[in-house]
Protein backbone atom coordinates (compact mmCIF):
# COMPACT_ATOMS: atom_id res chain seq x y z
CA UNK A 1 0.00 0.00 0.00
CA UNK A 2 1.42 3.37 -0.95
CA UNK A 3 1.51 6.37 1.35
CA UNK A 4 -1.42 8.15 -0.35
CA UNK A 5 -3.69 5.14 0.08
CA UNK A 6 -2.62 4.68 3.69
CA UNK A 7 -3.27 8.38 4.35
CA UNK A 8 -6.74 8.18 2.78
CA UNK A 9 -7.64 5.20 4.97
CA UNK A 10 -6.25 6.92 8.06
CA UNK A 11 -8.29 10.07 7.41
CA UNK A 12 -11.45 8.03 6.94
CA UNK A 13 -10.74 6.05 10.09
CA UNK A 14 -10.07 9.18 12.13
CA UNK A 15 -13.36 10.84 11.13
CA UNK A 16 -15.49 7.68 11.58
CA UNK A 17 -15.78 7.73 15.37
CA UNK A 18 -16.44 11.50 15.74
CA UNK A 19 -19.11 11.23 13.03
CA UNK A 20 -20.76 8.37 14.94
CA UNK A 21 -20.59 10.29 18.24
CA UNK A 22 -22.14 13.37 16.63
CA UNK A 23 -24.96 11.24 15.22
CA UNK A 24 -25.69 9.74 18.64
CA UNK A 25 -25.60 13.18 20.26
CA UNK A 26 -27.97 14.48 17.60
CA UNK A 27 -30.39 11.66 18.42
CA UNK A 28 -30.15 12.48 22.14
CA UNK A 29 -30.73 16.18 21.42
CA UNK A 30 -33.76 15.29 19.30
CA UNK A 31 -35.23 13.28 22.16
CA UNK A 32 -34.49 16.05 24.68
CA UNK A 33 -36.12 18.59 22.42
CA UNK A 34 -39.37 16.65 22.53
CA UNK A 35 -39.24 15.96 26.27
CA UNK A 36 -37.90 19.28 27.58
CA UNK A 37 -37.32 22.87 26.54
CA UNK A 38 -33.69 22.07 25.72
CA UNK A 39 -33.07 22.50 22.00
CA UNK A 40 -29.54 21.81 20.80
CA UNK A 41 -30.72 20.20 17.56
CA UNK A 42 -29.68 23.13 15.33
CA UNK A 43 -26.14 23.11 16.73
CA UNK A 44 -25.71 19.33 16.79
CA UNK A 45 -27.36 19.07 13.38
CA UNK A 46 -24.78 21.44 11.93
CA UNK A 47 -21.88 19.65 13.65
CA UNK A 48 -23.10 16.26 12.49
CA UNK A 49 -23.77 17.55 8.99
CA UNK A 50 -20.23 18.88 8.66
CA UNK A 51 -18.72 15.63 9.98
CA UNK A 52 -20.94 13.57 7.67
CA UNK A 53 -19.88 15.59 4.62
CA UNK A 54 -16.23 15.18 5.64
CA UNK A 55 -16.78 11.43 6.09
CA UNK A 56 -18.33 11.14 2.63
CA UNK A 57 -15.48 13.10 1.03
CA UNK A 58 -12.88 10.95 2.79
CA UNK A 59 -14.88 7.82 1.88
CA UNK A 60 -14.83 8.79 -1.80
CA UNK A 61 -11.09 9.49 -1.63
CA UNK A 62 -10.39 6.17 0.11
CA UNK A 63 -12.56 4.28 -2.39
CA UNK A 64 -10.73 5.92 -5.27
CA UNK A 65 -7.29 5.14 -3.87
CA UNK A 66 -7.93 1.62 -2.53
CA UNK A 67 -10.01 0.44 -5.48
CA UNK A 68 -12.42 -1.30 -3.11
CA UNK A 69 -15.05 -3.50 -4.72
CA UNK A 70 -18.51 -1.91 -4.81
CA UNK A 71 -19.66 -4.17 -1.96
CA UNK A 72 -16.91 -2.94 0.39
CA UNK A 73 -17.40 0.70 -0.54
CA UNK A 74 -21.16 0.37 -0.03
CA UNK A 75 -20.60 -1.23 3.38
CA UNK A 76 -18.50 1.72 4.56
CA UNK A 77 -21.13 4.14 3.28
CA UNK A 78 -24.00 2.27 4.94
CA UNK A 79 -22.05 2.25 8.21
CA UNK A 80 -21.91 6.06 8.03
CA UNK A 81 -25.71 6.35 8.11
CA UNK A 82 -26.24 3.95 11.01
CA UNK A 83 -26.13 5.48 14.51
CA UNK A 84 -23.19 3.38 15.73
CA UNK A 85 -21.86 2.37 12.31
CA UNK A 86 -18.91 4.74 12.47
CA UNK A 87 -17.46 2.77 15.38
CA UNK A 88 -17.61 -0.43 13.33
CA UNK A 89 -16.11 1.35 10.30
CA UNK A 90 -13.24 2.64 12.42
CA UNK A 91 -12.52 -0.86 13.74
CA UNK A 92 -12.66 -2.40 10.25
CA UNK A 93 -10.42 0.30 8.79
CA UNK A 94 -7.88 -0.18 11.58
CA UNK A 95 -7.78 -3.93 10.88
CA UNK A 96 -7.40 -3.28 7.16
CA UNK A 97 -4.48 -0.90 7.81
CA UNK A 98 -2.80 -3.38 10.15
CA UNK A 99 -3.19 -6.18 7.60
CA UNK A 100 -1.64 -4.04 4.88
CA UNK A 101 1.33 -3.18 7.12
CA UNK A 102 1.88 -6.88 7.86
CA UNK A 103 1.66 -7.72 4.16
CA UNK A 104 4.11 -4.95 3.26
CA UNK A 105 6.60 -6.19 5.87
CA UNK A 106 6.28 -9.75 4.56
CA UNK A 107 6.91 -8.56 0.99
CA UNK A 108 9.95 -6.58 2.14
CA UNK A 109 11.40 -9.56 4.03
CA UNK A 110 10.76 -11.83 1.06
CA UNK A 111 12.50 -9.39 -1.28
CA UNK A 112 15.47 -9.15 1.10
CA UNK A 113 15.76 -12.95 1.29
CA UNK A 114 15.57 -13.21 -2.48
CA UNK A 115 18.20 -10.50 -2.96
CA UNK A 116 20.63 -12.09 -0.50
CA UNK A 117 20.27 -15.56 -2.01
Amino acid sequence: MDIKTASALRRLRLVSAPEAVSFLLLLVCSALKRMTDFNAVPVMGAVHGILFVIYVLFWLDAWNKTKWPLKTAALYFVLSVLPTGGFFAERMLRREAEASVIAARARKESAQRTASA
